[in-house]
Formats: C-alpha cells, structure tokens, sequence
C-alpha cells in the first residue's frame, strides 16, 4: 500500500527579509519556524530544509539498517544515526554524512560494515539523494 506524506509551508516576504512556517501536515506532529538566515548561517530555535532532510535521512536509514540486521538473524538492541546535511549558499546541499552507533549482540565489525554500508545504498532516502554524495561513519558498541 502506498502512503504519501504531506508537508506545508507558508512564507511571508521575500527570501532574505521574510520567514516561514513549515507544518508536517500528515502526522501533525510539529509546526517549525524557517528563515533564510537559519538556512544560510544556522539559527538557534528555527529549522532549514537541510536540517528537515537530515532527520528523513536518520530515520530512513535507522530503519534500513535495522531492518537489515534482524533478516539476517541478528536484530540490533539500538541504533542511533546522525545525518549531517551540508548546504553551499549558492551551490545547494552538497552532501549528507550518516554517524552510526549501533549495539548488535553477536555481531563483529567487518560484518556490521558491510550491514551499514549495505543500508547507506538500499535507504530509499539515499536513493533520493543520489545526486550529492553521501558518507559514513559506522562504529559497533
């Protein structure tokens, strides 16, 4: 079955001046303030698209890799995944950098990387990002 997730936002004024709302419509769960200058130079208590696209980004790929792990007869007691989106005013996101921790009893290194690499591509919001370059850092605990 299909789901479509709906987002709003509602600007006022131009890009540098104005400043935004943008709601996640769907879940209702949360309305947040954007501007211009929380996008550009990073603003306490407002958000930007990038920081929006980070946490799609860490949730998606938690998801992955959790899901991964448990096929393979090995489910994960935790993950925590940080997505670090980089956006160049002028040039756009130029990438996203996924931190992983991860407590996976039973499971070693060399096989937990290959897991969290596996998941970086099969991610479907990695997929979307095709076009920037996404890194990763993957440690077990």
């Amino acid at each position: 079955m299909a789901v479509t997730s709906e987002s709003r936002t509602t600007w006022n004024g131009s890009l540098t001046e104005g400043s935004g709302t943008t709601s996640l419509l769907s879940s209702q769960a949360a309305s947040f303030a954007v501007t211009w200058a929380a996008r550009s130079e990073g603003q306490t208590g407002k958000t930007n698209p990038e920081e929006l696209l980070g946490a799609a980004h860490s949730a998606c790929y938690s998801m992955a890799l959790s899901h991964a792990l448990t096929g393979a007869g090995t489910p994960p007691e935790s993950i925590e995944v940080t997505a670090a989106v980089t956006f160049v005013p002028g040039e756009g996101v130029t990438g996203s950098h996924l931190l992983v921790n991860a407590r996976v009893p039973g499971l070693d290194e060399a096989a937990f990387a290959t897991f969290a690499e596996e998941a970086k591509t099969g991610c479907p919001i990695s997929q979307a990002l095709a076009g920037i370059p996404i890194t990763l850092e993957a440690t077990l605990g």
